[in-house]
């Protein structure tokens, strides 16, 4: 790719050599001399040069994009891995903004230098074979304005940089802002709010005027190699006339200068200034530079969080509180859970009850106000804590590429493809792959339903080496049978440890205990015992007064009818998509909350 762009861009060097070389030509043998022909087909072969720098700029831009385009397709896959194992709070940030800089910064970097390469050697020849005199007039006013503008970019980076931060962080403040500003307001803490934010803005304007001020360097360096050069040729035209250069070789000299070295400078300085510069940074932040290390928290960094010499959690939550934003109600208060390894917790709770603030302390991506968060006894923002949890949002994430690649995207190294089939046999990824063509088939998201995504991210998730998998409404888009498989297949994998934020309550039945969240309450205890303790949860099973007795059904039918019509109207029916409540006069349909997962069977 780079020889294919280099040939096309001797056709740009051709043009520029033409530009005063064929002027020069065309005055002093042509108009000069009293032949109008000869200066007239120079022009026209300068013109025919033109033309065919033009057809070769076209090639090049599609050079530059087999260069650029690998690039950023390999910085997104390093962006999005990064932010999945290391919970990295910027990922949002380097990937819709600083992504789409280097790809930018990049191909402005490669078309910027080779243009100003090869425009200046063009120039530079032509100006040799023009008159060698000419080149002590422009070669050095040129070389001196690209030494500065070379001295001035490591300033430049480094304010840079300096803008890039302030900015990372003022995006992370508003991060944190944004999704509490209903809370804000109603504590009335719109003021403060505006301070915190105020000094972020105020920061980021510091760095912006500090690298405009370093930016006059560039316009420096640009008035030295580029405007200096044409006012000592204007300067010395007498005395260049006097040593030989003809008149057509002063104007040829002109055209090289303000037709093909000035611009090409001006393109150099003013691209590669901010290219260079934002393309080093950028690829240091997004490939190279890694997220701090957690401090030590109050119970003691690495300490485990066990009693009496037992193995660690899996998860251990301890005393945490958390709440969007500093004056907001806490979604969660002082709240202790231990999730021991090998167990299967249920979550459930009305909606927005604080059930995926949970999933998201348990999988590191927000950090509690108080209390600590740990996995296997490590922090859960520690080093190596993201390759111990795999979190499965509602919103299943599934890119362009093949089924194969989506499913062994969380795993180091290569997968086995039994393990791969074995993987999604047990999930229920099987049909759809077969009906895909296989492990090696492409796979297109905006083709696939929300249910088609949630297997193939759930596959994905069951193939990593992660222990703790914490499905956060992962299963919302399959019907219940496909749901029970799937939540049964983590349940089931050795050494595994599985956390679900209910969609269903039947999530609640498979589970070794289930966590009830009721704002200022949370029992924790297994569903025979719930039932009993906990209204909320008779009443999410559609049980509610258990004392009550249930209202016979009408008309009475006996038990074992042919066509499944139970005599009764109770909780824990089977939800088989075929049971028939009588309980109503015949031709209505039967209500949902008299089925025992509170939920339709299959949509039905």
């Amino acid at each position: 790719m780079v020889l294919r762009l280099a040939l096309w861009s001797v056709l740009e060097t051709g043009q520029t050599f033409l530009t005063g070389y064929a002027l020069a030509r065309a005055l002093d043998d042509g108009f000069l001399a009293g032949r109008e022909a000869v200066g007239l087909g120079w022009l026209g072969g300068a013109a025919l040069g033109v033309a065919a720098a033009a057809w070769g700029t076209a090639r090049v831009y599609r050079a530059v994009a087999d260069l650029v385009e690998p690039l950023r397709d390999s910085l997104v896959r390093q962006v999005v891995d990064r932010g999945l194992r290391d919970a990295d709070g910027a990922a949002v940030s380097r990937l819709t903004q600083q992504v789409e800089i280097a790809r930018d910064t990049f191909a402005g970097l490669v078309m910027v230098s080779r243009s100003f390469v090869f425009t200046a050697a063009g120039a530079l020849a032509g100006l040799f074979s023009l008159a060698p005199l000419l080149l002590l007039v422009v070669a050095p006013p040129l070389l001196a304005g690209i030494a500065l503008f070379v001295a001035s970019l490591r300033p430049l980076a480094r304010r840079q940089e300096a803008y890039l931060v302030a900015d990372e962080e003022l995006a992370t403040q508003l991060g944190l802002v944004c999704p509490g500003l209903r809370d804000v307001a109603a504590a009335g803490a719109e003021r403060d709010m505006a301070r915190e934010l105020g000094r972020g803005v105020t920061a980021e304007y510091a760095a912006a005027r500090s690298l405009a001020r370093w930016g006059v360097l560039r316009t420096a360096a640009l008035a030295t190699g580029g405007q200096l050069p044409l006012v000592l040729l204007l300067a010395a035209a007498p005395w260049l006339l006097d040593h030989g250069v003809t008149p057509g070789a002063l104007v040829g000299a002109l055209a090289y200068v303000t037709q093909a070295l000035l611009p090409a400078l001006h393109n150099l300085v003013h691209g590669l200034g901010a290219s260079g510069s934002r393309l080093a940074i950028v690829l240091r932040r997004l490939v190279w530079e890694q997220p701090p290390a957690a401090e030590p928290t109050a119970e003691g960094g690495a300490a485990p969080a066990t009693r009496d010499g037992a193995a660690p959690a899996a998860l251990h939550l301890s005393r945490v509180t958390f709440a969007y934003g500093p004056r907001a109600d806490p979604v969660l208060r002082r709240l202790d859970l231990v999730v021991p390894e090998g167990g299967h917790l249920a979550v459930v709770g009305p909606s927005g009850i604080g059930k995926s603030t949970l999933a998201g302390l348990a999988a590191g991506l927000l950090e509690p106000g108080e209390g600590a968060v740990r996995l296997g006894g490590e922090p859960v923002t520690g080093p190596g804590a993201a390759a111990r949890r795999v979190l499965i949002p509602q919103e299943a994430y599934v890119f362009t590429g093949t089924l194969r690649e989506n499913l062994r995207y969380l795993r180091e190294g290569q997968v086995p493809d039994e393990e791969l089939l074995g993987a999604a046999e047990a999930v229920g990824l099987t049909p759809l792959a077969e009906r895909l063509g296989g492990l090696d088939a492409p796979v297109t998201p905006s083709e696939l339903s929300g249910g088609e995504r949630q297997l193939i991210a759930l596959t994905r998730a069951y193939v990593s080496s992660a222990p703790l998998a914490i499905l956060d409404e992962a299963t919302c888009h399959l019907d219940p049978v496909a749901e029970a498989r799937a939540e049964r297949a983590f349940a089931a994998r050795p050494g595994g440890t599985l956390v679900v934020i209910a969609h269903r309550v039947s999530s609640a039945r498979r589970a070794d205990r289930v966590l009830v969240m009721d704002g200022a309450h949370a029992l924790c205890g297994r569903h025979d015992e719930l039932l009993e303790r906990s209204a909320l949860y008779r009443d999410l099973n559609g049980a509610g007064d258990r004392k009550a007795t249930p209202a016979a059904s009408h008309p009475p039918l006996a038990l074992g009818y042919p066509y499944r019509v139970d005599p009764v109207a109770r909780p824990g029916l089977a939800g088989d998509g075929g049971h028939v409540v009588a309980h109503r006069s015949v031709g209505q349909m039967e209500t949902v909350r008299d089925l025992g997962d509170r939920g339709a069977p299959r949509g039905e």
